[in-house]
């Protein structure tokens, strides 16, 4: 399943292709009869009459597949007046047998169904409260985010993103749990919960990665799981100061981001790391804010390691600061088009890993000058 921005979907197959689907049983069905009226009686093309029906099953409710075993039926039986010794009871019989069972099939299929398609509202629902849509623009700032799950039938996974419009300016949020399954994304949901209430309270970007610590090590404490050990989250914090003009960023061991800067693409790599979220009690708990001038027209681009860890068929890795100096300046909303389609391109179409993005737009501002503070 892909998210991208407003949560657009993976293409469904087009019109034709599955109404052509849909009617491969009555085509299979029309070409045995063919088959079996125009052939010699020794080939009897009419046992596999019964095929039908179970094709059917699979894609058919129950009513119509029982009608085209009664169909393939009455085949069998008109063949019988033109073909002596066709075995048409042994065929006949088969023929009911396959039609009952691919009813019974049919209707577990289509409870299966109903199911599924609760289940999904269900990741529907929570999926727009984990990664609820974000606004085209917060303050002056053009912003966009991209979600593409690994699995296909994955609506929520352990990458997550916020952004949030505070008095000290537009914050931002993306980051990645380590682990797999619900516990991932529990963990996920307490740290964004957690951003969601500190990025308005706290004064300094310090603050909120202590608060979100807290709130991870309190979530992984409330729920133990063989996995602990493994179960920490990389985040990159950023704000827009209020005016524009500054970048601050505290990167939790997360991919740095890149800034397009005057028409030239610039890796921030945090000049001291501070420590992903639940491992602060084994290498400290200081964190260091890096600030870097965000000029008009600049464009950021947070992601998570899904994006520069995707393969191609060769085994490399997508390169994704050189793809981003060769792009044109784009809005937001067309560059995360773009980085879409170039991945999916880029993999053959198979992700194995979860990708979370934004992208973001500097408004009017006057840059400022880089430093670096700690705390």
């Amino acid at each position: 399943m892909i998210t991208f921005g407003r949560l657009r979907r993976r293409r469904v197959p087009r019109g034709g292709t599955w109404q052509a689907a849909l009617l491969s049983p009555v085509i299979l069905t029309v070409l045995i009869a063919g088959l079996a009226f125009s052939t010699p009686r020794e080939i009897a093309f009419s046992r596999l009459l019964p095929a039908a029906p179970a094709l059917a099953a699979a894609m058919w409710p129950v009513l119509p597949t029982i009608l085209l075993g009664t169909f393939c039926l009455l085949v069998m039986v008109t063949l019988s007046f033109f073909h002596t010794d066709l075995g048409t009871p042994y065929t006949g019989a088969a023929i009911v047998a396959v039609t009952l069972a691919a009813a019974y099939a049919s209707h577990l299929r289509l409870q299966r169904e109903e199911t599924l398609f609760h289940v999904r509202l269900v990741a529907d629902a929570a999926q727009k409260v984990l990664l609820r849509p974000l606004p085209y623009r917060i303050s002056d700032i053009e912003i966009e985010s991209l979600y593409l799950a690994a699995q296909e039938q994955a609506r929520i996974g352990g990458d997550f993103y916020e952004a949030a419009d505070t008095p000290y300016g537009v914050r931002l949020l993306i980051g990645d749990v380590r682990g797999k399954g619900l516990s991932a994304v529990g963990a996920a949901s307490a740290v964004i919960s957690s951003f969601r209430e500190t990025a308005y309270e706290e004064p300094d970007l310090r603050g909120i990665a202590r608060r979100l610590e807290t709130s991870i090590t309190r979530y992984i404490a409330a729920f133990p799981g063989p996995d602990v050990p493994e179960r920490f989250a990389t985040v990159l914090i950023a704000e827009v100061t209020r005016g524009g003009g500054e970048l601050k960023i505290l990167n939790c061991g997360h991919p740095p981001p890149l800034l397009v800067h005057h028409g030239r693409t610039r890796v921030l790599d945090p000049s001291t790391p501070s420590p992903p979220l639940n491992l602060a009690t084994l290498i400290g708990d200081t964190y260091y804010v890096d600030t870097v001038p965000f000029a008009p027209g600049d464009q950021l681009l947070l992601y998570t390691d899904g994006v520069t860890e995707t393969r191609d068929r060769a085994g490399e890795f997508f390169p994704l600061p050189d793809w981003l100096a060769q792009q044109p300046l784009l809005p937001p909303h067309d560059l995360l088009d773009r980085l879409h389609r170039d991945l999916l391109h880029y993999s053959g179409g198979r992700l194995d890993d979860d990708i979370a993005a934004l992208a973001l737009r500097c408004p009017s501002a006057r840059p400022r000058t880089s430093r670096l503070t700690a705390g």
